[in-house]
Formats: C-alpha cells, sequence, structure tokens
C-alpha cells in the first residue's frame, strides 16, 4: 500500500493564511478582541501627518499584507473585534524620521470604540503581554476579487462606462484617537479598501503608489514606496545630524532640513552602490 501523501502545512506567507496574535481586553468598560501581526514578521509601517491628511505609509510588502487584514476583517462576526498594528511593527516615518503612531483598524458596523477606549489602548503598547492565542487569519476570496476588478479595467474605457464596478456603501472615516491613527469602515468598504491597497503598485510614479483611505473625504491615504526601508533609514540618520536624539516637536526649518539631508544621504547611498557595480 502505497505511503499516503502528507498535506503541506499552511504558511504565515501565504496568500490564503497568515497567523496572527489575538488578545482578550477591557477598554473603558467593553470587551474587545485584539488583532495584530507576531513579533517577528517582517512588515514594517509608518504613520505622518501631511497636508492636512493622516498617512499610513510601507513598501509593497507592507500594502498586501494590510490588504489582507482589512478583508479578513470584513467577515468577522464578533463585535469588539479589532485590529491594531502596535510599535513593533512602526518604524519613524521615512520624510522627516519622527516617531510614528500606532494604527487602529474599527469594523464600524460590529465594534464601538470610543476616544477613551483608544486611549486605554494606547497604554497597553506596546504589547509586553503573551498573547491569548494563534488566529488563522483566512483571506481566500481577496485574490479572486482582486483579478475581478482588473478584468473590469481590462475591457477598456467603453467597458467601464456600461459595466460600472459596484461602489461600496456604508461609513467610513479616518482620524487620530487617543494617539491612535484609527479607521473605521464598515464590512463594504473594508472589502473595497482590501481590493485597491492589494493592487497598490499595478500603477507607480517614480517608484510610488498612493490610495486615499477615504475618497472623497481625503482626510486618511496609504502610500508606498519601492524604497520605502531605505527612506526610513535614511531619514533617521538625517534627524540626528539635523536635531541629535531631541524626540520633542521640532520648527519647521529643521524639518525641511531633514528632508533635505535625508534625499542627500539616498543620493550618495546610490552613487556608491553604482561605484560598486561591475563595468
Amino acid at each position: 500500500m502505497a505511503a499516503q501523501q502528507k498535506r503541506p502545512r499552511p504558511s504565515s506567507a501565504t496568500d490564503a493564511m497568515l497567523k496572527l496574535h489575538r488578545r482578550t481586553m477591557v477598554l473603558d468598560g467593553r470587551v474587545y478582541t485584539v488583532v495584530s501581526l507576531r513579533p517577528g514578521s517582517d512588515f514594517r509601517f509608518a504613520t505622518n501627518r501631511f497636508h492636512d491628511t493622516w498617512h499610513v505609509l510601507s513598501d509593497w510588502r507592507g500594502a498586501r499584507v494590510l490588504a489582507r487584514l482589512l478583508w479578513g476583517l470584513a467577515y468577522q462576526r464578533r463585535p469588539g473585534t479589532l485590529i491594531v498594528i502596535d510599535p513593533a511593527q512602526l518604524d519613524t516615518n521615512p520624510f522627516d524620521g519622527a516617531r510614528s503612531d500606532p494604527i487602529v483598524v474599527v469594523p464600524s458596523d460590529l465594534t464601538v470604540f470610543t476616544s477613551a477606549a483608544a486611549a486605554a489602548l494606547r497604554r497597553r503598547l506596546p504589547f509586553r503581554d503573551r498573547s491569548a492565542g494563534t488566529v488563522r487569519w483566512q483571506t481566500f476570496g481577496l485574490a479572486g476579487a482582486v483579478d475581478e476588478w482588473r478584468a473590469w479595467r481590462a475591457r477598456g474605457a467603453e467597458g467601464c462606462y456600461t459595466d460600472y464596478f459596484p461602489e461600496p456603501t456604508g461609513w467610513l472615516w479616518v482620524d487620530r484617537i487617543g494617539g491612535l491613527i484609527t479607521v473605521f469602515a464598515a464590512a463594504d468598504q473594508l472589502r473595497d479598501l482590501a481590493r485597491t491597497i492589494a493592487r497598490m503598485g499595478d500603477e507607480t510614479y517614480r517608484g510610488m503608489g498612493y490610495e486615499y483611505l477615504d475618497y472623497p473625504e481625503t482626510n486618511g491615504e496609504i502610500q508606498i514606496f519601492r524604497q520605502y526601508r531605505t527612506m526610513v533609514t535614511s531619514a533617521r540618520r538625517a534627524r540626528i545630524d539635523i536635531v541629535g536624539q531631541h524626540s520633542g516637536p521640532i520648527t519647521e526649518e529643521a524639518e525641511d532640513a531633514i528632508w533635505s539631508h535625508s534625499a542627500t544621504l539616498r543620493r550618495n547611498r546610490l552613487r556608491r552602490l553604482a561605484d560598486r557595480a561591475p563595468n
């Protein structure tokens, strides 16, 4: 009798499954199920405020995992569920090296999240206690939804005008609450955001792509950069060179100097890499 072939175990890096941590917390008198990336996950994010808009910043990999988090959250049925990207996955921002705020995503048709709850959660970050267990976060339908949207776009202008892609309904809002960049979205909005963010990178300009999280209000935006991690490193070094270890507010002149110095550091790095390249 032939040996039975073992089925491969699902990996945390597959498109359909993601392993996350789960915690139960009481915040402002309500019980919450808080879901977060595991500390060893190599997904990086940053946040900042620019042009009166809250930005979530990352690279291509970060955008794809964020899409999966949103897609899975749209199908949760447990009231009080939240997704948190805590400081373990946060970088200083890639422009002026300032500290990033944690990110929270709230399914607004399922979970009540007050400013007092946000402030209480912020005091618990970064997570120091052990998680209550592992969640196998399933996003089997996301790839098909993205393919459906790409097929709709591929039909061209004529097809788009005669066969409109359905617009999401429901409430969506982005704001900084209790020290957290907070995204409130109903289930259909979460699915639409997930599909949109998952295809970021299809069309980019000079290694950068962006999408508004809450168009047309534009209180929130996600930006991805091909050189995101290099930008984070150069901005952090530039900030130290300009203002030292000072972590508080800085002047506009100092901020401009950090941006400029960071760009110079990146150019110098590219020159060194070019010089080392074989002719």
